[in-house]
């Protein structure tokens, strides 16, 4: 990183954390509208607790993008910019508990194609023969860049479940592109998702390990937005990088939502219905219940959060070491998926079993057996 990034990032940490402890300690005066309170079948914390966590990141973002270069603010500004719908339409959520699932979801894809008009960079390859060639199509390009970009957003909000797991991982997958970015020469992408990654760090040590903030939709989408442009931009940048690569460092929240899109097709429930088989919920449950029994709920669930999250270390190590092959990448990333679901049903079945055999069974014997 440049002297000028690192002031960049370390500006951006500090505000962030700062405007965080800010709302904490004067929650009783917006309390009536940003609290999050614990009814709800995802709700795991034991007391209300400010959900607007997404403020300060963004706002920290702000100050970062104000004191940096112009090179580097070239490149966060659309990220502020295209961010705001997904950003608005979860903090509206947030405030309101009245923007519903699809409205958020548009929101989101929203925010790719204002990047899209703003920087002219869309998904055109993903490494799969016939696909590019569609995706060479500006139409086709843009319309898949918008459903990705909406994909991964609501995919961080997802995992959003326990203190500091989204926050962990995002900052991680920040890390992960800029070192894929370092190493092909692009050293302002690299920058820019560091700043990024400093941003979201500030917001972690407030809500991490008591929560004493979340995230909330505004956060978690603005995120995950911004997490899904690094990787259009650093594909669209530079050549050399596998697509696969790009997948490979958000391969938790991107196998999250795909298999929870499973499980409820399966299960015959609806798509968008809430329920407690993610699998962070059931690490929980089924090790770190059993592991920390004697501490608290509170400490339970920042233990959990911290363990999901830091699974991303195996993602990155991964996609910086496959990054400049496609059949590498993709066998890194189809290796992951399914390590995810053997686990997955090592977790419900109490025994490991193949993963296909698991995707393969009868839906009332798959996840059912959960308590």
């Amino acid at each position: 990183m440049t002297h000028n990034a690192i002031t960049a990032a370390a500006w951006g940490f500090v505000c962030c954390f700062v405007l965080c402890m800010l709302l904490v300690v004067t929650k009783r005066w917006h309390g009536a509208l940003t609290m999050d309170f614990t009814d709800g079948i995802q709700k795991f914390h034991t007391a209300p607790t400010p959900r607007v966590g997404g403020i300060p990141i963004v706002l920290g973002l702000v100050v970062a993008w104000s004191v940096t270069q112009q090179d580097l603010k070239d490149l966060l500004l659309p990220i502020l910019l295209a961010g705001m719908p997904a950003f608005l339409f979860g903090v509206a959520e947030d405030l309101t508990k009245r923007v519903g699932v699809m409205q958020r979801l548009l929101a989101t894809m929203a925010s790719g194609l204002l990047a899209w008009w703003i920087t002219d960079y869309s998904l055109t390859r993903v490494d799969i023969w016939g696909v590019d060639w569609l995706l060479s199509f500006t139409l086709v390009s843009v319309i898949f860049t918008a459903f990705a970009v909406g994909g991964v957003a609501n995919a961080i909000n997802i995992i959003d479940g326990f203190n500091g797991l989204a926050s962990t991982m995002a900052t991680l997958a920040f890390v992960g592109y800029a070192l894929i970015a370092w190493q092909v020469g692009d050293y302002i992408l690299a920058n820019a998702s560091f700043v990024l990654a400093a941003c979201v760090w500030g917001f972690f040590w407030v809500n991490w390990p008591f929560g004493k903030i979340f995230l909330g939709d505004g956060g978690s989408y603005f995120i995950g937005f911004a997490l899904a442009w690094v990787a259009v931009m650093l594909l669209a940048r530079n050549q050399s990088v596998s697509a696969f690569a790009a997948l490979v460092v958000c391969v938790h929240p991107v196998t999250e939502v795909l298999f929870s899109i499973y499980r409820r097709k399966v299960r015959k429930d609806h798509p968008g219905m809430p329920d407690r088989l993610h699998f962070h919920s059931l690490v929980k449950r089924r090790y770190v219940a059993r592991w920390f029994g004697g501490y608290s709920n509170v400490t339970r669930n920042s233990i959990t959060g911290v363990l999901v999250g830091l699974l991303t270390i195996i993602a990155i190590i991964l996609a910086c070491l496959t990054y400049s092959s496609t059949a590498l990448s993709a066998l890194a990333f189809l290796g992951l998926g399914l390590g995810y679901v053997s686990f997955y049903a090592r977790m419900v079945r109490h025994h490991w079993c193949s993963p296909l055999e698991f995707l393969l069974i009868k839906p009332n014997t798959q996840t059912r057996v959960v308590v």
